[in-house]
């Protein structure tokens, strides 16, 4: 069943997520769908054959990401108020932009301990020894990638079927940052919920690449930044987050990818803009900018889209 959000509580949402962000101490919705997840797979994964341990997974992801899809349905239901507040915990312009930039700014003091210790709250790589070019970098891709998974495709995912859809989304999103991953215990186990991962950002992923290619007008490279994002985009290991960095490093004019350490092992990435110029403080709050750019741009585009739905209705 699909009901988009109707556009006066879509707009109440989006200006909620600008206005507070997420704040720490509100039960957020994300991490019960984390203990969810962490209690299934206790429950569900044993060590067993290929095939069986895919089922297993298969499994947990259906059943997360079917309960999230009803509780939210049920939920919304309880009235206007508590599904403004459902739709405004799915989206997280506020908090990524906040959380960037709170690396720059340790990174503009000079005080890249502090820097590190940031930066390990947004990323997964290791950060304990990155000097500033590569702590710059970090935060670029971050804020290219956090753009789709955080913003606009929860904000096109409310678009199309409302609360309940979104939150499908948000399970999605965790079930693949918990166990979709390409390295024991999880090669097998994880390889639904990454592929649904896949899927489910295939559009939001190149929605997001492509607000970034229009918000770049306004560093001049927007040329350069679809330049990239056509030339690049496609290289990276995802089938997604190549998209938006590409883009970004066009949109910057500055190389992203390259070596990243995950529990001390490397991890290499192609090179996205390799061309380019290591990144800068300057480039870092580019970023900031072009990302709030593009997330008001699309929320914008989906805004209309409802409003004509509805009156077309």
């Amino acid at each position: 069943m699909m009901a988009p959000l109707p556009p006066a509580r879509f707009l109440a949402a989006y200006c909620l997520d600008w206005l507070a962000g997420d704040p720490p101490a509100m039960p957020h919705p994300v991490r019960l769908i984390g203990r969810a997840i962490s209690t299934g797979e206790r429950c569900l994964r044993r060590p067993a054959a290929p095939a069986i341990e895919m089922l297993q997974g298969a499994a947990l992801a259906a059943s997360v990401v079917g309960a999230s899809w009803a509780a939210a349905r049920a939920a919304a239901a309880g009235g206007v108020c508590v599904e403004i507040l459902l739709a405004w915990t799915t989206l997280a312009t506020r908090s990524l932009l906040d959380e960037s930039a709170a690396v720059v700014r340790a990174v503009e003091e000079q005080n890249l301990p502090l820097a590190r210790r940031r930066l390990a709250l947004i990323v997964g790589r290791d950060t304990q020894s990155l000097d500033e070019p590569e702590i710059l970098r970090a935060v670029i891709e971050t804020v290219a990638e956090g753009l789709c998974d955080g913003v606009i495709a929860p904000m096109l995912y409310l678009a199309v079927g409302g609360v309940p859809w979104a939150f499908a989304y948000k399970a999605i999103n965790t079930l693949d940052s918990m166990i979709g991953h390409t390295d024991p215990p999880y090669l097998y186990f994880g390889r639904v919920a990454a592929r649904l991962d896949d899927a489910a950002n295939f559009v939001p992923a190149r929605v997001a690449a492509c607000a970034i290619c229009a918000a770049a007008v306004f560093t001049g490279r927007a040329r350069r930044a679809w330049s990239v994002l056509v030339r690049d985009g496609h290289r990276h290991p995802s089938p997604n987050a190549g998209r938006p960095e590409a883009a970004m490093a066009g949109a910057l004019g500055v190389r992203l990818g390259g070596i990243n350490y995950y529990g001390g092992e490397p991890s290499p990435k192609p090179l996205l803009g390799a061309e380019g110029r290591s990144a800068t403080l300057a480039d870092a709050r580019a970023a900031l900018r072009i990302a709030a750019i593009a997330s008001v741009s699309v929320f914008a585009l989906a805004w209309i889209g409802l409003q004509f739905g509805r009156r077309k209705a």
